[in-house]
């Protein structure tokens, strides 16, 4: 904001401050400095007489990201004046459009005005229609654009990465390698690591990171982070630790991810040794941070640990405890075996407990073959979820592993009464860069082995 106090300054000393080009330059500055100077921008245009579409689109551009509604009151008062857009409004508006999720039906409007085949605007159709979930317009637009940039390329692999088309986001990766003569950008790559990330493909993930360095690509944070969480993801902590050591800067982002990382992974006391790391670098946790430390807790049976960062949520750090820590405590307390203390820590939780945390302690319970208490915490999830096809099977499980093969048989009754059935398993494995899936029950010969994806091969 102080360049724009500068420019105005200047503009009152030489008298321009009222001539409309100054006004407009003046407007101008006030983009990169949103959205602090949003609320000093509507007071500019609104001393510009007779604003034109270079006045409309730049205070249409200044509101799109941080204040999308204004920006869309700014293209409707355009309209009304009969101000005429260009192509340069369009993206603007789309982009406020993507924001609130709304603004599907101005495709037709952009169509009208013969702005349609601009590569600006078609790369603003792809980002909205990939927020708002419409990914065959989105391919549309893409399949329909004559001449391609890298954004059109990024917008469409983030379109479908965003919408869970993860194999789809890779095709599309690998079509661009083959297609077309350009290098991908960080959006670009994080996307892909993304992909690879929910596909679990070490492998892949693997070539994903040489290729970054054999472009040359800076490890800036928000890359770095992705492949640490992509390499925890796909079972290799250990690459994500180096990835992390080699990173020459990192923020609280990167931290939680290798926090969270070794917590899954059962290296509870390498979380732990990370998180104070990260607390002697001067940085303060979030709750997302707190939740990957609890877990490490939980999986390393670190009780007196998981209390003491519990109780610094609210002590030291001045936060409330969210429903997700407490879930954590449960869970802590009771793979510890310590079955009455997490019922009685449910009881006095401050929120409502939902059924996750209740599932939680039954399991614990089953876990330790106290059928009594797993019977008393399945009835307090009957009352908030009375057709959870696995909390029948846990109770069952327990009835079983102590021989009271009666109380069994009555729950799978009840089960069978009630249309509760218990949904098959699904599993996955990869081989030589193809992932399978198979459903738990299928007997069927090599046929039950479905190819899910297969890539760069």
């Amino acid at each position: 904001m102080n360049k724009v106090y500068k420019l105005h300054a200047r503009l009152l000393k030489t008298g321009f401050h009222n001539h409309p080009l100054s006004l407009q330059h003046l407007l101008l500055s006030c983009v990169p400095a949103a959205p602090q100077s949003l609320t000093y921008a509507r007071s500019l245009f609104a001393h510009i007489p007779s604003p034109d579409t270079f006045a409309y689109n730049t205070i249409i551009r200044a509101h799109a990201h941080s204040s999308p509604s204004h920006a869309l009151s700014f293209f409707s008062k355009m309209r009304h004046h009969d101000v005429s857009s260009d192509k340069f409004t369009f993206p603007f508006v789309l982009t406020a459009c993507a924001r609130l999720q709304v603004g599907q039906e101005l495709h037709s409007l952009i169509v009208k005005m013969g702005f349609d085949s601009d590569i600006y605007v078609q790369n603003s159709l792809i980002a909205l229609y990939g927020c708002r979930g419409s990914v065959q317009h989105a391919l549309k637009v893409f399949d329909e654009m004559l001449q391609r940039d890298l954004v059109s390329w990024s917008s469409m692999i983030g379109c479908f990465v965003n919408n869970g088309f993860d194999n789809e986001a890779l095709a599309l990766f690998q079509q661009m390698q083959i297609q077309e003569d350009m290098k991908p950008d960080y959006v670009t790559m994080i996307s892909v690591i993304s992909a690879v990330s929910r596909l679990g493909e070490l492998e892949l993930g693997r070539w994903v990171d040489t290729y970054i360095r054999r472009i040359g690509m800076e490890l800036t944070v928000p890359l770095g982070t992705a492949l640490i969480d992509m390499y925890s993801r796909c079972g290799s902590v250990d690459e994500s630790i180096r990835v992390f050591n080699e990173m020459p800067v990192r923020n609280l982002l990167t931290w939680s991810a290798m926090i969270n990382g070794l917590a899954v992974h059962g290296r509870s006391g390498e979380a732990l040794k990370f998180f104070y790391k990260m607390k002697n670098s001067g940085l303060h946790p979030d709750n997302n941070t707190l939740t990957g430390v609890l877990v490490a807790c939980s999986h390393g049976g670190l009780v007196e640990d998981g209390w003491r960062v519990f109780e610094s949520i609210r002590n030291e750090y001045g936060m409330k405890p969210l429903l997700e820590h407490y879930g954590c405590m449960v869970d802590l307390l009771g793979r510890a075996g310590l079955l009455y203390e997490a019922y009685d820590f449910v009881e006095r939780m401050p929120m409502k407990p939902n059924s996750v945390i209740w599932r939680s302690l039954l399991g614990a319970c089953v876990s330790h073959n106290h059928v009594k208490l797993a019977e008393k915490v399945k009835q307090r999830i009957y009352v908030l979820d009375p057709y959870h096809d696995g909390d029948y099977v846990l109770l069952s499980n327990a009835y079983g592993g102590v021989g009271r093969w009666d109380e069994r048989e009555v729950l799978r009754n009840s089960m069978r009464e009630k249309r509760v059935s218990k949904k098959p398993g699904y599993s996955l494995i990869n081989l030589d860069q193809v992932t399978h899936g198979f459903v738990s029950g299928d007997s069927s010969h090599s046929n039950q082995w479905r190819q899910e994806n297969s890539y760069f091969q």
